[in-house]
């Protein structure tokens, strides 16, 4: 069903995963959709819960109103929360694949952040509500009576979900999308929920004691749970985090790669939604090679990383002197810097000779987790340097890594 679905909504799909198959196994991922399928993707999602949703619900409704079950009436209503979920998902979809306007000059792809955002607090309002239920169910106990269509119908509706977290599971994969996964997560509380139903039902041919509203309790902390992990996830890009460590890593390599670069600094990339990276770096240039060819390398380099990686970057060329007494001088002075604080780096290192005392010049990248102020550090690698040669004076710009 899945491979139908996905067959319909994106062109050679069936084409793409027999040819992933030869290549990469049966579990291979057969295609990464572009923007035009990554939509379409999207709105399949929303539309297959939205439909699911509504059956499992009026049925879920129906049979608990029958045996008096609030837990099961309580799934149901969660079922009717998913589908409203579902269909902001939808309409995040559609705003996300708009266009950047003037208003909107990165794009509109962070709205599929804010709907799985508007998704989770839909969870947690549906938490709470099941929690006050079930505690009244405490207060006010009321007999359920088993049936076995209901339980049939509670059977059905945990198979459903799990097929329904597998399909948008694939689903996430091929969009790498934060509102898929969310909606992943909600269906696994589904499944845990729709199970504590039955579970409550079953009990109840057996037992007097309130075991539906104490299931009832336990859906209500599931479904809180799934909730607040789905803020979690989507809190950090709304919010802003480091980059993945395999783009930084392939950026790194690619810009590396060209003749003329001797190394790079200061990364700083942006995110905005699937497909949407935006960034600076600086990349460090022999200063006795001609300005315009260094220049030239650099245009190459940015157009090279718009199409192989996708990324829009903005290179800053730093000329740099490397003669043997300044990397002499580089090397010492960044074992000094490491040995104060592990994993800090420096970059753009000059000497300026004077009369009386030689400047060194350089920038240290810092830490956030080192437990020196900048200040501290900065007397610390004095210090160090003076021991080299007290005519040795350090003028230090402290930067912050913001890639990981």
């Amino acid at each position: 069903m899945t491979d139908f679905l996905l067959g319909l909504f994106i062109d050679g799909y069936k084409a793409a995963k027999c040819e992933a198959k030869k290549s990469k196994g049966a579990s291979a991922i057969a295609v990464i959709p572009g923007e035009k399928d990554r939509l379409r993707l999207g709105m399949l999602s929303g539309i297959v819960g939205i439909v699911l949703n509504i059956i499992l619900s009026v049925f879920k409704m129906i049979f608990g109103a029958i045996t008096k079950s609030v837990s099961i009436v309580a799934d149901g209503a969660n079922n009717i929360f998913d589908a409203v979920s579902s269909i902001i998902s939808l309409v995040g979809f559609k705003i996300s694949g708009k266009p950047a306007d003037d208003e909107h000059p990165f794009g509109h792809g962070r709205v599929e952040y804010i709907s799985a955002l508007t998704l989770a607090f839909f969870i947690l309002i549906m938490g709470v509500e099941l929690i006050k239920t079930s505690i009244d169910k405490f207060t006010n106990p009321e007999a359920v009576i088993f049936s076995v269509p209901a339980a049939i119908v509670l059977v059905f509706s945990i198979l459903a979900k799990i097929w329904l977290a597998f399909f948008n599971r694939k689903v996430g994969k091929l969009m790498n999308s934060v509102a898929v996964d969310a909606v992943v997560t909600d269906s696994i509380g589904d499944i845990a929920s729709t199970t504590c139903s039955l579970i409550a039902l079953v009990a109840s041919k057996f037992t007097d004691w309130p075991v539906d509203a104490v299931m009832g309790i336990v859906v209500a902390l599931v479904v809180i749970y799934a909730g607040i992990d789905i803020i979690k996830s989507t809190l950090g890009p709304l919010l802003g985090e480091p980059p993945d460590k395999d783009v930084v890593e392939q950026l790194e390599k690619l810009v590396l790669s060209y003749d003329g670069v001797i190394g790079i600094h200061d990364m700083v990339l942006h995110s905005y939604g699937h497909g949407k990276i935006y960034g600076s770096l600086h990349a460090e240039v022999p200063a006795d090679v001609d300005i315009l060819h260094s220049h030239d390398t650099i245009d190459l380099i940015e157009r090279h990383v718009a199409e192989k990686l996708g990324i829009e970057i903005s290179i800053h060329m730093d000329p740099v002197i490397n003669d043997e007494r300044t990397h002499g001088l580089k090397s010492a002075v960044a074992d000094i810097v490491c040995g104060i604080s592990e994993n800090s780096t420096i970059h753009d290192f000059r000497i300026v000779e004077g009369p009386t005392h030689t400047n060194l010049i350089f920038d240290a990248v810092l830490p956030r987790n080192s437990k020196l102020t900048e200040e501290e550090f900065r007397s610390e690698v004095e210090k160090g340097v003076k021991r080299i040669d007290p005519k040795y004076f350090t003028v230090i710009n402290i930067d912050r890594t913001y890639v990981i």
